[in-house]
């Protein structure tokens, strides 16, 4: 035994010399460990090994978010004293979304890409390789958005963080693209974990959103990772940070018909919101106004959203907790509901009035300026919504309303709508509240919504212009492998032209000289007026009568389609089915002829990746 440990020691520093020696990069010390094991262990093992280092690490970055907003919290709720309570909910948003723009402009060049759909879009279009800042940059912005007040959630930073710790991993001990992605998955997968407590529903993240269109046998990474982040969050976050519900009734099918009708309203709120998003995004986005004077603008409609309904302000996850435990007099006692007598028809008004604000709010905070995502949002709305329909239900003299049920299977209504994620939400919700005799109530409400916004709209509003761009990935697995090709890499530039004023003669030195069956036909611009093939020229060439003196320009046609050099492989394919072309012309943005695409390179690239992606 002891000259076998001594033979592993004396093989690990011969492997730390040549991998010293003959290495391109400099690396660390614990770099030269990994890279010696990933030399021993198996595939499967080296992944699995992956998986807990990148869940642990993950895990981490998503308590250093909560326990940084929690402190932001702390410090401007018991450090800094208002005269007046309104001041502090006027000044502290505003200067979170105004911070937030600052630092994105001054420390990170104004590079804000945020939220889920930059994952599905670095998984499609760049590999699955995450730029290093993600792993930082997403902590820092929504620490201070949401920390100041911002009414946002910190789920989609933690994920996108995630994703970007797994992501950097698999590139630094070179792993191909199926494994940088599920590490990149398990990133994510353990990032939500970490900030739900809730492993199952951070797999379910993975499955249902990222790995949308991606063939995977693997999944012993996603399942440790998952584990590993949710182990983190639970050992080193305190009790209140955490995102748990302790409080609920039991399950009772006679109630079933209070979740059916709560799907319904879940479905209608969720394309609500996910409408209200769209507008205040597309609201900013056009706004003739500099970075800075969008959040100023932002900032100062989010603080009066605020000032009007305090719990507007942050995440909101207390104000639901409030809700179960039924302390609803201690979310009115700080708006000016307060100096209304307290009656029930003044709860309904009230949180009724904030859910539907919240969609304007969460939006607002996102597209001025500020940064986060909308997980916390919809769960949020949805808990509200349901609050307010189980006090409707009091008010109409029906007893027994399960309202602590209510405001959780709401919950998971909303977010499977907005999401797109049922079983997400299903299992967020089960977890979180250990409500696994919930599942029923969880299933129909979260069901329902689902296929409502599905009927409204079949992919996500916040994915559906990338994916009809080709730019992520669908369900539609030979349209994902078409997007991952680029048109120009597909470029033949060794194409064959001629001038449209050239002679017959011209036109037969080139054929001699040539190699292709096609001709380009430019003009004094270098513009594609016109293809000539050789096809066309066989009957003119036996033909003993033909006109010696016809020019180029009488001779050409006009392509039956044209690709412009940022159409997708996916746009490509299709003008060649509808063809029926073998060949077609590639012209640049100015105009000017960039070479010919074959159908033959399009179907050889494609073969490659299948094979890579099938293995």
């Amino acid at each position: 035994m002891k000259n076998r440990n001594i033979k592993k020691y004396y093989n690990f520093l011969k492997f730390k010399r040549d991998f010293t020696l003959f290495s391109m990069h400099k690396v660390k010390s614990y770099e030269i460990v990994m890279f010696w094991l990933k030399s021993l262990l198996t595939r499967s093992q080296f992944l699995i090994l992956s998986g807990i280092l990148v869940g642990c690490t993950a895990g981490l970055a998503g308590v250093v978010l909560k326990s940084l907003v929690h402190y932001i919290h702390y410090i401007i709720t018991y450090k800094v004293h208002f005269e007046d309570q309104v001041f502090f909910y006027l000044i502290f948003p505003f200067l979170g979304i105004v911070i937030t723009s600052i630092v994105v402009k001054v420390f990170f060049k104004g590079l804000d890409k945020k939220g889920i759909p930059v994952i599905l879009y670095e998984i499609a279009q760049n590999s699955s390789n995450v730029s290093p800042v993600k792993m930082y940059s997403q902590i820092v912005q929504s620490a201070i958005t949401v920390g100041l007040g911002g009414s946002a959630g910190l789920e989609s930073p933690i994920a996108v963080t995630g994703a970007a710790i797994g992501s950097n991993f698999a590139q630094t001990y070179k792993l191909d693209y199926r494994e940088r992605t599920l590490l990149l998955a398990a990133g994510a997968t353990a990032g939500i974990a970490s900030a739900f407590n809730a492993p199952i529903a951070g797999m379910m993240f993975a499955f249902e959103i990222l790995l949308t269109g991606v063939v995977f046998s693997d999944f012993i990474p996603l399942v440790v990772a998952a584990v590993c982040g949710s182990l983190i969050s639970r050992i080193l976050l305190q009790e209140e940070v955490l995102f748990l519900f302790h409080t609920r009734d039991a399950f009772n099918y006679h109630n079933l018909p209070f979740y059916i009708i709560l799907g319904v309203f879940s479905g209608l709120y969720a394309r609500y919101f996910l409408v209200i998003t769209r507008y205040i995004e597309e609201f900013f986005h056009n706004l003739k106004m500099s970075r800075l004077q969008k959040a100023m603008l932002g900032g100062a409609i989010l603080s009066l959203l605020c000032v009007l309904y305090p719990p507007l302000f942050g995440e909101g996850y207390d104000t639901i907790k409030s809700f179960t435990n039924g302390e609803i007099k201690e979310v009115i006692e700080n708006s000016f509901f307060s100096f209304i007598a307290y009656r029930e028809w003044v709860i309904i008004v009230f949180v009724a009035v904030v859910c539907l604000l919240k969609a304007f709010a969460s939006s607002i905070t996102i597209y001025s300026g500020g940064n986060g995502g909308n997980f916390a949002p919809s769960l949020f709305a949805g808990g509200s919504l349901g609050y307010v329909m189980a006090l409707l239900c009091l008010q109409t003299g029906i007893a027994d309303v399960p309202m602590t049920n209510m405001i959780l299977v709401g919950m998971a209504g909303v977010m499977s709508g907005v999401m797109y994620a049922p079983l997400t939400a299903i299992f967020l919700i089960a977890e979180s509240s250990s409500g696994y005799d919930l599942f029923i109530p969880l299933m129909v409400v979260s069901v329902i919504s689902f296929l409502m916004a599905k009927w409204f709209s079949p992919i996500s509003p916040d994915l559906e212009k990338l994916a009809k761009q080709g730019k992520i990935f669908t369900r539609e697995h030979d349209r994902n492998l078409l997007s991952l090709l680029h048109t120009l890499d597909l470029l033949d530039k060794d194409a064959q032209v001629i001038n449209e004023t050239a002679s017959f003669e011209e036109l037969l030195e080139v054929v001699k000289k040539g190699k292709r069956n096609l001709i380009a036909v430019l003009n004094d611009n270098l513009t594609l007026v016109g293809i000539i093939t050789l096809d066309d020229l066989r009957p003119i060439l036996f033909n003993k009568d033909f006109d010696e003196s016809m020019t180029v320009g009488s001779l050409m046609k006009e392509p039956k389609a044209v690709i412009v050099e940022n159409d997708s492989v996916v746009t490509v394919a299709r003008k060649f089915d509808e063809t029926g072309s073998w060949h077609l012309p590639v012209i640049k943005e100015s105009g000017k002829f960039a070479g010919f695409i074959s159908k033959s390179s399009v179907l050889n690239s494609y073969r490659q990746l299948l094979q890579a992606h099938s293995g």
